[in-house]
């Protein structure tokens, strides 16, 4: 077996043509190829599938069964495998408990540091609590300064009325002879008189000494007396020169002043996701589910005759009553407008601070003439009035209809949790401080500013002891953080927001953490996500782990990450059927010196991406303007947005480009256009919306959650096509309808598998295996349906093709062929028509949305919004994406895209450029303009990397 290379031969998964390769181990090694050339199907399809098999199959059959399995790969032969690790692009957990610092392990940490050497204290007053022993007393009150005075005193009552007269003969009884009363010594031979109705603190002086050498006995007594008799409390007073100082001593964990008791500090204190920590009020997610005003009203232009409330509007209940509910619901608006004298037609802006919260909240106690009509005869009575938002959240808790809740669940919205206001844990935890920091606190700041804190944080010698090893993994973890461009996260920012890039690269970190060696670490575009500034640190810690003793492989398509590679391997030449060969393996130079590889054409310049002689001025000097942007980390900026153009929207990770973009500009448009009820971020105003009449958002999320879905229903392209298989003559005479040539519809699929194709058989302890159904074959249709067929073809062999040759088949049908050519327009001819949503990539799935999009008839006046558009795309897919957006703009519509690729950065029209750092240095809108200009700017990073395009 060899010890030092990776050898397969034979590789058919997918679209690979059995191809063989060598890897040497203990390299960094990028896959690169055009989307579609079989990348992913070697890199994770293949040698991760393989690794992981083997691993798992080493494993007992007891082990086997709680562990997701994977299928042997089609290839005849692979040596010098080890257990494979798979870091993918892909979105993260939603689970809301799931946060950066519990994905990263930080948070367990930080639990043990808070509950070793963090400080109590007491949540009511703020004091430091801690217990003491009797000898940790007499030995803190030994280092007080010589010769001077002490009392020892027993607290009995602490701010409590009453006369006391039984209590002081008792203490005078067992032999006391001073007390101190509300802060003055009294005899108890005098007569003592308290008020009954004043509140009173009494302190028995139960010993006064002097300190010095030789009274520790004595000293130590006393204390024990003094707290036997208070229940483990002491006060001490000592004499100072000018004044009295105090010292309150415990035995308990418990605070003194305030009389609240502690539970003993744990790590399971600090966590959100145990009773003993977690608030008890939102349990510990920090948020609740709460009736959201602005989505009640989300128009207070509007008049309550227009439908201001909207949820009592439009009448929220079972369809057969909803009119009459509405009808219900404005007579009572109509009766508390009478009540408190407003008019129901001026807008609810309009309205008394007052009038407005009657309306959302109700008349608390006061009484309101409702008049109602029953059996054609009117009655009155008197009531108090509930208001809408009282009246939503009672219909929502109460109701067993699934409608009502689920039409009253669109009002809703996650707000801070009341009780710990978002911090996710009891008052008692978040007292414990470090360094006069919270836990929750410390969450809060980005991972740049954990790390200086804790790289600055100066422990005692015990401390350090204690707690030096948890810092020191605290610290180490950060710094792979910030080593893969994470810096500007924050700890306590949730998984489940974050990017499918950042995501990746925080999984990248906790492997790091790791420290194992000998693995083979499997990565899909760490690079995505990243402003081209940080790579070289990202591309450093590829190297480091490397060093370590891994092999790293790389499906990777950014210029730096191929250019630092020590193997590559270019796959192609074409995509689909075109590809799944090796154009060439080896290193850099030899990739530059192939001819055959189109990679090494664009390396060396032969092939670029053309900079436009011309850049694109606004429509009419049109522009859409957002003014005082202030969301997150944005510094109140006003941007302004030229209509006509392909803008791009620019910036390190972190400086607040989706900010911008995705939650402040097109939920505000979406609001404006189709009623969304999306809260947009923070902004003053926004001007020239009337110059566009809609937005729409091309991301990466898939074009459907089940195989069902595929390009050819998703982009309408399957209806035609049935409509013509409807058509042919034997079809007509055997009566079937559209329908018939769904495999969705029971007519015309195979009942066997329900027109899936394929029979799941679970094997337990072994992966699943799917089959293809034995009674269609996998064709998905009943033989009947399948009888059908249009010059040669049946409807699945027509879902069998793919589009490049769907557009041969069917140029002789318009409305097939025009989306079958926005298709290949947009580089996906190596795709099948029938191919599973499920197996599309992001990359994949944003083109066939744009697709979609391009097929259509526009207006002109529409503005489309792009997330890093270019992931999965070669530079040569680059190049056709780009062509495609541009036909866009030349029919007048807007482009915006968020991007970090140089290659597109440099065609815009418009670069808005935001930092200059990311996170709370971020948020400053750095430079605009054209990238001529941008180049110019100094501040702006972009404008550096653009120098060199």
């Amino acid at each position: 077996m060899s010890q030092n290379k990776i050898i397969i031969k034979g590789a058919r998964e997918h679209n690979l043509k059995g191809i063989d390769l060598e890897i040497l181990r203990n390299e960094l090694v990028v896959i690169t190829g055009l989307s579609g050339s079989g990348k992913s199907s070697l890199a994770f399809d293949t040698i991760y599938a393989e690794g992981q098999r083997r691993y798992v199959e080493s494993l007992s059959s007891y082990a086997r069964q709680f562990l997701e399995q994977m299928s042997k790969p089609k290839v005849d032969y692979i040596e010098g495998l080890s257990p494979a690790i798979s870091i993918e692009q892909r979105k993260a957990s939603s689970n809301p408990r799931s946060t950066v610092a519990t994905r990263t392990e930080i948070y367990d940490y930080l639990r043990l540091i808070f509950a070793h050497i963090g400080e109590p204290h007491c949540y009511n007053c703020g004091r430091k609590i801690q217990s003491q022993t009797i000898e940790n007393m007499s030995n803190q009150i030994m280092q007080f300064r010589k010769d001077s005075l002490i009392q020892i005193m027993s607290p009995l009552v602490r701010g409590r009325k009453g006369e006391y007269r039984d209590l002081l003969e008792e203490i005078k009884r067992e032999g006391y002879l001073r007390v101190r009363i509300d802060g003055r010594i009294r005899l108890l031979e005098e007569e003592v008189f308290l008020d009954k109705n004043k509140k009173h603190t009494i302190e028995i002086v139960v010993d006064r000494l002097e300190v010095k050498k030789g009274i520790e006995t004595r000293l130590t007594d006393s204390l024990e007396t003094a707290s036997n008799r208070s229940d483990g409390l002491v006060l001490v007073t000592q004499k100072l020169a000018e004044k009295e100082k105090e010292h309150i001593f415990s035995r308990h964990f418990a605070c003194s002043h305030c009389g609240i008791s502690y539970q003993e500090i744990s790590p399971r204190m600090f966590s959100f996701n145990s009773p003993y920590g977690a608030c008890p009020v939102c349990n510990g997610l920090g948020t609740q589910q709460s009736i959201d005003p602005d989505l009640v009203v989300p128009d207070r232009a509007r008049s309550l005759n227009e439908g201001a409330v909207v949820p009592w509007n439009v009448g929220v209940g079972f369809h057969r009553w909803a009119r009459t509910a509405a009808g219900y619901y404005s007579r009572r608006l109509a009766s508390v407008a009478e009540h408190y004298d407003f008019s129901l037609d001026e807008p609810f802006e309009s309205l008394s601070e007052k009038a407005q919260r009657i309306i959302l909240y109700g008349s608390d106690s006061e009484k309101i003439k409702f008049t109602e009509q029953r059996g054609g005869e009117f009655y009155e009575y008197w009531t108090t009035f509930e208001g809408v938002i009282p009246n939503l959240e009672r219909r929502y808790k109460d109701s067993d209809s699934n409608y009502v809740q689920e039409e009253i669940s669109k009002y809703i919205r996650e707000t801070p949790c009341p009780g710990c206001s978002g911090a996710r844990l009891r008052k008692e935890s978040l007292a414990v401080t470090l360094k006069g920091m919270s836990i929750y606190e410390i969450v809060k700041l980005s991972i740049k500013e954990n790390n200086t804190f804790f790289s600055n944080l100066k422990l005692s010698s015990r401390q350090q002891l204690i707690a030096g090893e948890i810092l020191k993994e605290i610290k180490k973890r950060l710094g792979f953080m910030v080593s893969v461009g994470l810096d500007y996260l924050t700890l306590d920012r949730r998984v489940g927001t974050l990017s499918g890039g950042e995501a990746e690269r925080i999984r990248l970190a906790t492997q790091i953490g790791s420290g194992l060696v000998g693995v083979i670490y499997i990565l899909d575009e760490p690079t995505i996500g990243l402003h081209q500034r940080d790579n070289k640190r990202l591309l450093d810690t590829l190297k480091g782990l490397r060093d370590m003793g891994n092999t790293i492989i790389v499906v990777e398509h950014d210029r730096s990450t191929i250019e630092a590679a020590d193997h590559i391997i270019d796959l192609g030449p074409g995509a689909g059927e075109h590809g799944g060969e090796v154009v060439v393996s080896g290193s850099l130079q030899d990739v530059i010196d192939c001819e055959a590889s189109l990679t090494g054409k664009y390396l060396k310049n032969e092939l670029k991406i053309s900079i436009p002689t011309i850049r694109r001025q606004p429509r009419d000097n049109q522009y859409l303007e957002i003014i005082g942007a202030e969301e997150h980390n944005l510094k109140k900026i006003n941007v302004k947005f030229p209509l006509g153009t392909f803008i791009c929207i620019t910036g390190v990770s972190g400086s607040g480009k989706s900010t911008l973009v995705e939650e402040t500009l097109y939920r505000a448009l979406a609001r404006h256009f189709y009623k969304s009820r999306m809260k947009p971020g923070k902004y003053e105003k926004m001007e020239g919306i009337h110059f566009i009449d809609k937005v729409i958002v091309i991301d990466q999320s898939p074009i459907g959650r089940t195989p069902r879905s595929n390009p050819a229903t998703y982009t309408g392209l399957f209806t035609p096509i049935r409509q013509l298989f409807s058509q042919i003559e034997e079809a007509r005479m055997r009566g079937y309808q559209l329908g018939r040539f769904s495999f969705n519809v029971k007519r015309g699929r195979c009942q066997r598998c329900r027109g899936e194709g394929m029979i799941k058989i679970e094997m337990q302890f072994l992966p699943d295996v799917y089959v293809p159904c034995d009674v269609c074959k996998g064709k998905r249709y009943s033989k009947e349906t399948l009888q059908i067929k249009y010059k040669g073809k049946n409807i699945a062999d027509v879902l069998d093709l793919t589009v490049e040759e769907a557009l041969k088949f069917f140029r002789n049908i318009p409305q097939v062929r025009r989306k079958l050519e926005t298709l290949n327009d947009v580089g996906l001819g190596y795709v099948h028509l029938g191919q599973p949503a499920t197996t599309l990539s992001g990359g994949e799935a944003q083109r066939v949305k744009l697709s979609r999009e391009l097929s259509k008839l526009g207006t002109g006046k529409t503005l489309y919004i792009l997330d890093e558009p270019t992931t999965g795309l070669h530079f040569a897919d680059i190049d056709k994406l780009l062509s495609v957006l541009n036909r866009l703009v030349d029919k007048e519509n807007t482009i915006l895209v968020i991007e970090h690729n140089p290659d597109v950065i440099k065609v815009a029209d418009y670069i808005i450029d935001l930092g200059p750092e990311g996170g709370e240095e971020g948020g400053e809108l750095v430079a605009c303009g054209p990238p001529e200009e941008i180049v110019r700017n100094k501040r702006s990073y972009t404008g550096e990397i653009l120098k060199k395009f």
